[in-house]
């Protein structure tokens, strides 16, 4: 069984595990079978917490569990610097669920990806989730079923829709991937586009984007220099956002036609993404763009 990101294999250390949210969330994780293998928390290295060792550094929980993975519930003062610990202790993959990073903190944290062998995932996203097989994040699973359908989303709401439409139409999900509303932050689209593109187990790609921001732009422009050997389908939220004016509290924000949805979508239009104008076309388009491809 093929995922990108994350697999049942996937051997993951939570920082920040022993406060209210990693504590919760670290449960579900391990519920939802994601090999959890211990914690970090300055401080607080020797001791114990949900029958799971914790550790002082991401170095040392790595060193001591072989983890290839990290998930962050740090407070966003420190989000920053429990990323770069993260980046720096040679992990594949780190999510940050983190909301209100500020940007001057994570233009260091892209200082440190540069040239490592680190994926970042985040900040202020939901996760990464492997229907079935690894759960790395805060999104609800009761919905998420194997399929074929890779799913990349700015939007926390909308990805839970889009993941209970797809399931209900019985396609399913190979992987799905939150990778934040933040101005500055790790992989984007196009990484995504480039991982399900290889993914053998995904058929066709969902891509949820929003206003502000540059990631669908860049996208398009993946996609136009890289011919899709999948289908893609496009949900742009916000057509009728008002200029000039912050939705909601991540980084969705336009300036006169930068930004702006309808700008978005002829951009992924032109690059030959087919465009779902609302949230309940997405899985009649899927349907349809997977038929033909079969026929």
């Amino acid at each position: 069984m093929m995922a990108i990101l994350v697999d049942p294999d996937t051997k993951v250390i939570v920082q920040g595990m022993t406060g209210r949210a990693g504590t919760f969330y670290t449960a579900q994780m391990i519920d939802y079978g994601t090999r959890v293998l211990g914690g970090v928390r300055p401080g607080k290295g020797g001791q114990r917490h949900l029958m799971l060792p914790v550790f002082d550094s991401a170095r040392q929980a790595r060193a001591e569990t072989e983890a290839n993975a990290s998930i962050v519930f740090v407070p966003a003062e420190r989000a920053a610097a429990a990323m770069i610990e993260a980046i720096e202790a040679e992990l594949d993959v780190v999510v940050c669920v983190t909301e209100r990073v500020p940007v001057h903190d994570m233009l260091k944290v892209r200082a440190a990806l540069r040239g490592s062998k680190t994926k970042l995932v985040g900040p202020n996203s939901q996760g990464v989730l492997s229907p079935g097989s690894c759960k790395l994040g805060v999104m609800a699973t009761v919905d998420a079923k194997k399929g074929p359908v890779g799913i990349v989303s700015r939007s926390a709401s909308l990805t839970s829709e889009i993941v209970a439409q797809t399931t209900a139409a019985g396609m399913g999900q190979s992987t799905t991937i939150g990778i934040g509303g933040d101005p500055v932050h790790g992989i984007g689209f196009s990484d995504c586009l480039e991982l399900f593109m290889a993914d053998e187990d995904t058929k066709a790609v969902v891509l949820i984007g929003e206003i502000g921001g540059s990631d669908e732009e860049e996208a398009a422009e993946y996609l136009s220099r890289n011919k899709a050997t999948k289908p893609v389908i496009a949900l742009v939220a916000g057509r009728h956002a008002p200029p000039e004016r912050r939705m909601g509290h991540a980084g969705a924000f336009q300036m006169f036609s930068r930004g702006d949805a309808a700008a978005k979508i002829e951009r992924l239009r032109e690059a030959g993404v087919i465009i779902a104008p609302d949230a309940q076309s997405v899985a009649p388009k899927l349907r349809e763009a997977l038929t033909e491809k079969v026929s």
